[in-house]
Parts: structure tokens; sequence; C-alpha cells
């Protein structure tokens, strides 16, 4: 029974703003009182088309009746135990389902969140290589603790009165054709966007003395970037020639985003080290680092942990989660609807000369918003999501200059679902006119 609640005194966001610190903000007002499928339902009666997903995190829709189930039948048995304490069914489930699903060479280490996950790489690059650099990419989102925003590199403000952060960070381009198309322009036999790491090695630092690069496959904070994949190529191949840990940050992009379980599948280009998180838990807070074996076999007892880590409900709801995108074929689903989605939003880029770009791969699709002259236009960004919300339908802006829309449908979205979304975007574009 979906839930309405007309009898509020006050709004929940009112309510929130007397109680809760404003550094947790919020991209829209809206309160929700319950959840299906791809639709949120508020807490004055309206049914929103949601094409946030929580942020990546519902991808296979909200409050998926089996993922409730499978929560349900876990809390029967445990709430936590302590994955540092004791073995359970589901936790060593998961983990076997995520190594037999990246390839049967990897191991497993859970903790709770993406930023957690990118922490426990790092730790882990370094302590594996005894090397102290890392090296970064400019406009890269990887979390917001400490460790996390030394790495970040799409807004200032994630950093802002946090410094100093930890030293030896360095960093460089990321493969951006829209906003960079001389990046793969060769030079000297390389794409210009892999030659700067011979300058990188000159000038910055020594190759040697790098513990990783970490990237991810597809830019999410930054604007949805997707780059050429003879990058990604390019950097496992450095990264094989220094003996330099490549780590994949695909806390957005996994659990089937892209078209794949991975972006690194659909790349056809492997990590030494991943870290998955969002999706992962079926809506339950889930993150797993995810490396070859004999990385983590040298990872000894006590140099990481964590206590929340690996939760039974957590990877009972992963579990769960995994065996409804393999059965119901939603990898093949996302690739469908992806490239359905993508030609519509090109249809609307002929019609309005404010869409300076359509990009995506899979369902984690975007269109940039610029002036007339080309530049970025984050005012009109920041309406459309307004005025898209008032005619039911939720979205996320991104990209460092604030100017991008995000399209992040649940990975089993229908067509018609789409139509929707596009409906309502052509009728908020033509608005403007």
């Amino acid at each position: 029974m979906l839930l309405v609640r007309k009898d509020i005194m006050s709004t929940l966001y009112e309510r929130c703003q007397k109680v809760m610190s404003g550094v947790s903000g919020r991209a829209t007002k809206l309160g929700v009182v319950d959840s299906d499928g791809a639709y949120l339902y508020t807490e004055d009666g309206r049914k929103v088309l949601d094409f946030a997903s929580g942020v990546a995190v519902n991808n296979i829709g909200a409050k998926n009746e089996e993922v409730v189930d499978a929560i349900k039948a876990e809390l029967d048995h445990m709430i936590h135990v302590g994955h540092n304490v004791v073995y359970y069914k589901s936790y060593v489930e998961l983990a076997e389902k995520l190594v037999e699903k990246t390839g049967g060479d990897t191991k497993v280490y859970f903790s709770n969140s993406g930023a957690e996950a990118n922490e426990g790489a790092i730790k882990l690059a370094k302590y594996y290589t005894k090397r102290p650099g890392i090296i970064a990419f400019k406009n890269s989102f990887h979390g917001r603790t400490i460790g996390c925003i030394s790495i970040t590199g799409s807004n200032s403000a994630y950093r802002k009165y946090y410094e100093p952060l930890i030293p030896g960070i360095y960093w460089a381009d990321y493969c951006d054709a829209y906003h960079h198309p001389e990046g793969l322009e060769s030079e000297n036999g390389k794409l210009k966007c892999l030659a700067q790491f011979d300058e990188i090695f000159e000038k910055l630092i020594a190759p040697e003395m790098v513990a990783a690069i970490i990237v991810e496959p597809v830019q999410g904070e930054g604007g949805y970037i997707v780059p050429d994949k003879r990058f990604l190529e390019g950097l496992r191949q450095i990264c094989d020639k220094h003996g330099i840990l490549l780590i994949f940050d695909e806390i957005q992009t996994g659990i089937g985003r892209t078209g794949e379980l991975y972006a690194y599948q659909t790349f056809g280009v492997k990590p030494d080290i991943l870290t998955s998180a969002k999706a992962l838990g079926g809506g339950i807070p889930l993150s797993a680092v995810i490396a070859k074996k004999e990385i983590m076999d040298a990872w000894p007892a006590g140099a990481h942990g964590g206590t929340f880590g690996g939760n039974p409900l957590a990877c009972a709801a992963g579990l769960k989660t995994l065996e409804i995108i393999e059965r119901d074929h939603l990898l093949d689903n996302c690739k469908k609807q992806g490239a359905y989605f993508i030609d519509k939003l090109h249809g609307l880029q002929k019609k309005y000369s404010c869409i300076g770009d359509v990009r995506g791969l899979g369902l984690m699709d975007a269109i940039e918003i610029v002036k007339e002259d080309g530049t970025p236009d984050p005012e009109k960004t920041a309406k459309i999501k307004e005025l898209a919300l008032e005619k039911d339908l939720l979205l996320l802006t991104c990209g460092s200059d604030h100017n991008v829309v995000r399209f992040i449908a649940p990975i089993n979205v229908t067509a018609k679902e789409i139509d929707k979304c596009v409906e309502i975007i052509d009728s908020t574009l033509g608005s403007f006119n």
C-alpha cells in the first residue's frame, strides 16, 4: 500500500531545517513517503518519475520487493555480528559472487560507502607498492573524507578550509573529447592525453615513486564524461610498464550502470583494484574493494579494518540484486534502453541549440547545457532541473561548471518511462523559447 500523508502540519523540509546541519544539503525540497520501481511518492500526493535513482543506488528501482524480502529473511537470523569477529553466509556468498563476476582471480574487502572503499584502495596500493605517490585526474570525484577530497578535482568547495590534505597527489587531465578534443590528437605516436604522463614523470614525480593511478572509467560528478577507450588502454600500459597499480573507481559506474556489471568490462580494460558501492547493496550501505589476489594477499590482518563493513542485511540485499540483474537480463536492457535514450536525446539536441553535447554509456547519460556562444549555462541547467520536477520528473545535475543534466534511470527502465522523461525535457526546454 502506497502511503500518502495529507495530515502533515509542516513539510519534511521545514522540519528538517530545525534539526539537521545545513552541511547535509539537498538537491530538492521534495518530501518523500514511499517509493516503487522508478517512482517516488511525495507527502503531498505526487507520483514522481525518479531519474536520480538515489544517486545511482537504486539500479533495479526503488524498494524492489524481492530485495525487501531478502532483507526480511536475513533479519530472522541476524542484524549485525561483525565481519571482523565471525564468518556468516551472506558475507561469504556475496564475496564469492563478486570474485566470480570479476574473473575469478580477485579477492574482496567490504566497507560501507564509496569513500571508504576509495580510502581502502589507496591504502592497499601504498601498502603493496611501498610507494608514496598517487596520480588522480582533474574533474574527478572520489568522496568527501580527507583522503578522498585529496584525490578529488571537480570542485574546490569540497577542499575549502580542509587543507593541508594528504601529500603526494599529482594531477593529470582526463580524456574529454568534447571540451578538449586536442587530447585525442597524436603526439610522438601517443594520444596527447597520454603523452602528459611523460612530463609528469620527468618533472613532477618519478614513475617508480607512484603507487597508483586512480581514475573513474566514466567521470561522474565531473560531468558524465565518457573517455576514448584508447585512454584507458593507455593507462593500463603505463601502469604495467612502471609497476604502478591501476585503480578504477566504479562507485557510480558499477552494478550494471554502463551495460556490463562493471565499466572495466564495457571497455575491456581490467584494473588491478576496483572500488564498488552505491548500487552494490541494493539500497543498504555497502561497498567493496576488489583487487587481484596477489595484491590482496599482501595486505595483512590489521592493516585496514572497520566495524560495519559487509553487514548481513546489506550482503543479503546485494546477493539478491545481482541475482535479479542476471536472471532478468538487465544488462541487456541497460544497453538497449541506453541506446534508445541517447537517440532520443540526440533528437532533442537537433531541436534545441542549448544542448551542446549528448553523451553517455548504457544508462549513465547526460546533456550539457550551453549558451549561444557555447560557454556553460549553469543557470539554465538549474532551471531545467527545477521545471522538470514541477512536471514530476526528478533529475540531478553535475559537471565542474554545473551545466550538465544527468539521467540515472534504473537499469530495468522501460521505453515508456524514457519517453515520459524525454517528453518532460522537451516541454521544459520549449518553455525557454
